[in-house]
């Protein structure tokens, strides 16, 4: 029977309306050396309300699955009770006893930032190594790392199987920790068969096809399952990895309802033994936990003045306050790759127009990108160029959007909707971590209004961004606008001229012109990916596909940029008929 979180001490004394605990670390009995490393080297001064509950049972050595908000601090919940534990074996844990703790993550950047944290918290515990293996690194490297021995093992899915299967020097016999960090990402990227056959490889899956295997495991293992979210790929996979698992973090304000509509963690016969004791375990599938000091906010724009709009944007927060980071969500490689080269080289003259001495660049911070398609060199540098500066942007698809802590982001802004709610919220918390302010703005067409509806289903109210106030405080030609009459947004003389300027940029040189090319036909493409009721919202039909091309600063419709792709196709045609004939006159003869 899983079993419900009950208040200890600790836990009363919480101040249940901040993030914070009332209580220290030492009250939840770690190693007074590791609480004042927190303390004074990592500058942790007080647990969160979630660690707070969490570090205990993780240190009971029962199975866990905590459900809490992104920035609530659950990558140390379950770190320093490892760390406290492995620091308190006697004999000392040697590089030669192998692994000894294992943590999945969903992508290489959350990788290295766990990692990180992992060694700050052994720094005075030098026996003990953290190390990490992920794609895009080289193997050989990895193998010889896993053959000296690494103690807490962080990885990504794909990565780890296969060592698992082809590297006989990865010692794990000793192995008491599996960690499940942001379950739900690593779902949703794909990695469920891999879960599975990673659970089955280490003897630590529940189901029968597995019993013998768990009975005959050498030592106690702990399973810790983490997620921002919950939905039925979770629950599965907490079904197959969790015994008797405490809840924490689960929303139980309608524990007295026996909710058909919600996903059980539990088997039939455990929640009967439940219900006769008015005891339900409830799962928040559909409602999520959004911090309180997040201002979440929409744009409605027109498609043909996207791109104007997210640099005015963009230009104003950090003319408000110089020391910003921002983080773009875009929803491909390529728009990627486009998006970084306009904010990065477009050159604006403030004053008059013609005055082409005078130009500088439109955004003066640097700019970094993340995707990925990109090198894993390239990868890890943006990743950490960008946590080291005061100020920057970084443009990035969803591969951000998983459980990184960038310091000091103070707006997310999602310029391409993201699709499924759960998404939505993962790109959100990156910011208004731990306590600190952020902002949150979602671009939106106005077809696409409909989408606020379904984020409201799911908690998530948004309330609408004063975009003509923005627009309104810029200068055209050295002169502030007037506002005699309402106009419309497209006709905005600040629009206008932002939009040839910009169109004149991508349209000056052929290498930024296929950028924009091959972001347009990568934007329509995913586009057309929503799934289930999300179509209703986002349909192709409905958009002008002339105004999606000026979106990416290009004059021609698409219907051009079609048609050369067909001339081309024809000309090859036409020289492959006549190559044919040519060919044949040459055979000789058969006699």
């Amino acid at each position: 029977m899983a079993k419900k979180l009950g208040k200890s001490p600790v836990a009363k004394e919480e101040n249940k309306e901040g993030l914070f605990a009332s209580c220290s670390f030492t009250d939840l009995g770690l190693h007074p050396t590791l609480c004042a490393h927190l303390q004074d080297k990592m500058g942790f001064q007080a647990p969160t309300r979630i660690q707070a509950q969490a570090i205990p049972v993780a240190m009971s050595g029962q199975h866990m699955l905590v459900k809490a908000a992104t920035g609530t601090g659950k990558t140390l919940a379950y770190l320093a009770p490892i760390v406290h534990l492995l620091q308190m074996r006697e004999p000392r844990v040697e590089r030669t006893d192998g692994t000894f703790a294992l943590v999945l993550v969903p992508t290489r950047e959350l990788c290295l930032q766990v990692y990180g944290i992992a060694q700050q918290l052994v720094h005075r515990f030098h026996w003990l190594v953290p190390g990490y293996i992920m794609g895009g690194e080289n193997r050989a490297k990895e193998k010889a790392r896993l053959r000296k021995g690494i103690s807490i093992l962080i990885a990504t899915p794909g990565r780890l199987l296969d060592h698992l299967q082809h590297t006989s020097s990865f010692v794990y016999p000793n192995m008491r920790w599996i960690v499940f960090d942001e379950a739900d990402s690593i779902l949703e990227l794909g990695f469920g068969k891999a879960l599975e056959d990673i659970l089955e490889h280490l003897g630590s899956r529940n189901d029968a096809s597995n019993q013998n295997k768990n009975k005959m495991e050498p030592m106690k293992r702990q399973n810790l399952l983490l997620s921002a979210t919950l939905n039925e790929k979770v629950n599965r996979l907490a079904k197959i990895s969790l015994k008797n698992p405490v809840m924490i973090g689960l929303d139980e304000q309608n524990s007295s309802a026996h909710g058909k509509n919600h996903t059980s963690l539990l088997s039939d016969d455990e929640e009967e033994i439940l219900e006769k004791h008015n005891v339900t375990v409830e799962q928040a599938v559909d409602d999520f936990k959004l911090p309180a000091q997040l201002v979440q906010r929409y744009v409605k724009v027109s498609c043909g003045s996207r791109l104007a709009i997210l640099l005015t944007i963009l230009k104003s927060l950090f003319e408000r306050q110089l020391s910003h980071k921002v983080v773009v969500f875009l929803s491909t490689c390529d728009s990627v790759d486009f998006h970084h080269t306009v904010l990065s080289q477009l050159e604006w003259s403030p004053g008059l127009q013609l005055d082409t001495d005078k130009k500088q660049k439109f955004i003066s911070c640097k700019v970094f990108r993340l995707h990925g398609n990109m090198d894993q060199d390239d990868r890890k540098k943006s990743f950490l160029g960008f946590s080291s500066e005061k100020s920057a942007i970084l443009v990035s698809t969803d591969v951000a959007a998983r459980g990184l802590d960038f310091p000091k982001v103070k707006c997310i802004i999602q310029y391409d909707s993201p699709g499924e709610a759960s998404e939505y919220v993962h790109r959100v918390g990156r910011t208004a971590r731990i306590g600190e302010k952020g902002e949150a703005l979602l671009f939106l067409q106005p077809i696409e209004t409909d989408y606020l509806r379904d984020l409201e289903l799911h908690g998530a109210s948004l309330t609408e961004y004063p975009l003509q106030k923005v627009l309104d405080s810029f200068p055209v030609n050295g002169q502030r606008l007037h506002k005699r009459k309402q106009i419309s947004l497209d006709m905005h003389p600040w629009i206008m001229s932002l939009q040839r300027a910009l169109e004149s940029f991508v349209t000056s040189e052929d290498t930024t012109k296929k950028l924009a090319r091959d972001a347009f036909c990568s934007w329509v493409r995913a586009y057309t990916a929503h799934r289930g009721e999300l179509k209703k919202i986002f349909m192709v039909k409905k958009l002008h596909l002339g105004h999606v091309a000026r979106s990416f600063g290009l004059k021609e419709q698409p219907s051009l940029l079609g048609r050369s792709h067909q001339v081309q196709l024809k000309k090859r045609k036409k020289e492959q008929k006549r190559e044919r004939p040519a060919k044949r006159r040459k055979i000789p003869a058969k006699r």
